[in-house]
C-alpha cells in the first residue's frame, strides 16, 4: 500500500520535499560525526538528505524501497542509491551515523523492533542515529500510506529493548514543509563504546 503510493507518486512527493530546508537537523546530528564519517540515509526518499551529508564531506550510502524513489534519488545525488527496505538491512558496525528522517513511520508497529534492531546492530559503537516520526500514538492509514504514530513514551520503550543505544536528545518540531501544519517527535540516539 504504501510502497504503491510512492511508486505512483515519486515525483510528486520530490518535487515536495527535495528543498525543504533541514539545515538545524542536519546540525544536531552531524556534531556528533567526524569529518569523513560513514553515514547511512535510510529511507532516503528524494536524496535530499544523503546529499546534503556528502556535500558535508561525509561517505553516504543511501536506499529506499520505492524503485521510482530510487531512481530519482540516484539522479538527484550522483550516488549508487540501493533498493531495498528496511528488512533487508544486514550491516553489522559499519556506519558512524544513520539518517532515519520520516522514514521509520512507515515500517508496522509490530515490525519495528525488529527493524531497529537491525539498525542498532549497523551502527558502529560510539555511533549517532535520528529518527522522525509524525507525533502521536497508534497505526493510521492517510491517502494510501501506512503510518505508524510515535509520542515520547512508545520510542523510550522501543529504544529499551536494544542493547547499548540510548537517547541523546528527544524534542518535537513543526513540520518544515510550508503547507504542513504536523508535529514531530524526533530524537538523537547513541550506541554506547565498546
Amino acid at each position: 500500500m504504501t510502497l504503491k503510493y510512492y511508486q505512483d507518486n515519486a515525483q510528486t512527493f520530490f518535487d515536495g520535499t527535495v528543498n525543504v530546508d533541514m539545515s538545524s537537523l542536519y546540525e544536531t546530528f552531524t556534531k556528533y560525526l567526524a569529518p569523513g564519517a560513514r553515514v547511512l540515509d535510510a529511507g532516503c526518499g528524494s536524496g535530499r538528505d544523503a546529499k546534503a551529508f556528502l556535500e558535508m564531506g561525509y561517505r553516504v550510502e543511501a536506499f529506499d524501497a520505492s524503485s521510482a524513489m530510487v531512481e530519482l534519488a540516484r539522479e538527484y545525488t550522483g550516488l549508487p542509491v540501493q533498493l531495498m527496505t528496511f528488512a533487508d538491512v544486514d550491516w553489522k558496525e559499519e556506519f558512524d551515523g544513520i539518517w532515519c528522517c520520516a522514514s521509520l513511520l512507515h515500517v508496522p508497529a509490530v515490525e519495528l523492533p525488529e527493524v531497529m534492531r537491525k539498525l542498532a546492530d549497523a551502527l558502529k559503537p560510539g555511533g549517532v542515529w535520528y529518527v522522525s516520526f509524525k507525533y502521536g500514538e497508534g497505526e493510521r492509514e492517510v491517502d494510501g500510506r501506512r503510518f505508524t504514530d510515535m509520542d515520547e513514551e512508545g520510542l523510550e520503550t522501543l529504544v529499551k529493548r536494544l542493547e547499548g543505544i540510548n537517547f541523546n536528545k528527544l524534542w518535537t518540531t513543526q513540520d518544515k514543509r510550508p503547507s504542513r501544519n504536523e508535529l514531530w517527535l524526533n530524537a538523537i540516539q547513541r550506541k554506547f563504546e565498546n
